[in-house]
């Protein structure tokens, strides 16, 4: 029988989501991103190679498994050909497993111009930490029903009408307001079409396709990017991505019924980490030598996949975490990185904070709110010996155990996946998400 499972991060992102959807490939016959775009970064490592993908679903490196990119994902398609001769240059064949939604909107090199010129204008403090890939002003013109999307790439001059229109306002705003240089209309449309001869030959019907494939008793897995907190309507607004990122978006951001979804399994870091601006409420000194951060820091190696920026780290806030799981509906947590945790005797859990004299037991809305809470802490023991590589449950020291009851008590929820390592089997399952 068919079953339908969604992999969200519970965080602010970078939370090991790829392993862990490279790990549940083998029980899925295939795997799709429903949102964001080349602004993800997934790490795999198999062997003794590290695969870093953006925009192609972790899938790809498990033989025979096909992969979708939906219509709630928007597309630099020069980026993803790129993405694509590089895993080619490696032995891995894409290109006849790899499904492209027509409804995905374009990135083209005005929303390049325009993210970056937004951000540059930003005085330090406002600034949101964006990648400068063009992603929000994309989705932008998706809202504004401007957007050119992949299947207007099937007609050249209906394209040439959309692009010089587009680039009419685009190149006024450029210009105008931010006194960045235009965009040339001639170089843009000519790497398009040349962009379009390779790309259309993967453009596929995906809703239809993964209809079929539920149909014929065949597994889904729904591949997140970011995190939960970075979205864009239940994130730390305006600090947060221009994308849905729940568990809700994989309905849809590719065309399926969210009747279809029957697990949501949320990847959760053993502490927590976030790259560019925005409130934090347990970070920590990430510089000073033989501190918590710096230790998750540097044993973690927290630099962000597709910025290399240093990620912020903090101790896990379960307050956060609990406003992840009512969003999203979780129905089993996966955690990682545990090892990262290693040797720090003491460990520091947030249950709550103080937003003022009141304590909340969730996150905020709201970036404003959220700058003020206080952390309330739970202190915990540390332990000695090593989660990493560890196989079973039994394996964990004592008091990491405890650490990871601790967690499922004040969450509600059980944790059903930990993972000690990059490696696939470097991974402790209790729950199998697509046998529960």
């Amino acid at each position: 029988m068919a079953k339908n499972v969604v992999v969200v991060g519970t965080q602010w992102g970078d939370e090991g989501k790829g392993k862990i959807v490279d790990w549940l490939t083998d029980h899925a016959r295939g795997v799709v991103r429903f949102q964001g775009g080349h602004n993800a970064g997934h790490t795999l490592v198999i062997g003794q190679t590290e695969y870093k993908l953006n925009l192609v679903p972790s899938g790809i490196v498990r033989e025979g498994v096909a992969c979708f990119i939906g219509n709630g994902v928007v597309l630099d398609a020069h980026h993803l050909l790129s993405e694509i001769r590089t895993l080619e240059e490696g032995g891995i064949k894409v290109r006849d497993r790899l499904h492209i939604s027509p409804g995905c909107p374009l990135i083209l090199g005005y929303h390049v111009a325009l993210d970056r010129a937004r951000e540059a204008a930003k005085s330090a403090g406002d600034k949101i930490g964006t990648t400068g890939k063009g992603i929000g002003p994309t989705y932008e013109d998706k809202i504004a029903r401007r957007a050119l999307r992949v299947y207007d790439l099937l007609d050249r001059e209906r394209f040439a009408d959309k692009l010089k229109a587009n680039l009419e306002y685009h190149n006024f705003v450029l210009t105008q307001h931010f006194g960045a240089e235009p965009v040339d209309f001639q170089a843009m449309f000519d790497q398009a079409m040349a962009d379009a001869d390779e790309l259309l030959p993967m453009v596929a019907d995906v809703s239809a396709e993964l209809y079929a494939i539920n149909k014929s008793g065949g597994s889904l897995l729904f591949e997140g990017a970011q995190g939960t907190l970075l979205d864009i309507d239940h994130g730390t607004y305006p600090f947060v991505t221009s994308s849905n990122c729940v568990a809700g978006q994989a309905a849809a951001g590719s065309g399926v019924g969210p009747g279809r979804l029957h697990y949501v399994l949320g990847i959760t870091k053993a502490y927590c980490t976030r790259v560019g601006g925005g409130p934090f409420p347990t970070e920590l000194d990430i510089e000073t030598a033989g501190t918590p951060g710096e230790q998750m820091s540097t044993k973690g190696r927290e630099f962000g996949t597709v910025t290399g920026r240093k990620r912020r780290c903090g101790w896990l806030d379960l307050a956060a975490l609990k406003r992840s799981i009512i969003i999203n509906g979780v129905t089993g947590l996966c955690i990682t990185k545990l090892d990262v945790l290693d040797g720090l005797e003491e460990l520091k859990l947030c249950t709550g904070y103080m937003l003022g004299d009141k304590r909340v037991d969730l996150l905020p809305m709201g970036a404003e709110d959220v700058a003020d809470c206080d952390p309330i802490y739970e202190t915990m023991a540390g332990w000695r010996g090593t989660t990493f590589g560890a196989q079973s449950w039994e394996a964990l020291p004592q008091e990491a155990r405890a650490y990871l009851h601790r967690i499922e008590e004040i969450c509600e929820i059980p944790i059903d996946v930990i993972s000690t390592g990059p490696e696939r089997d470097e991974t402790i399952l209790r729950r199998h998400p697509f046998g529960a």
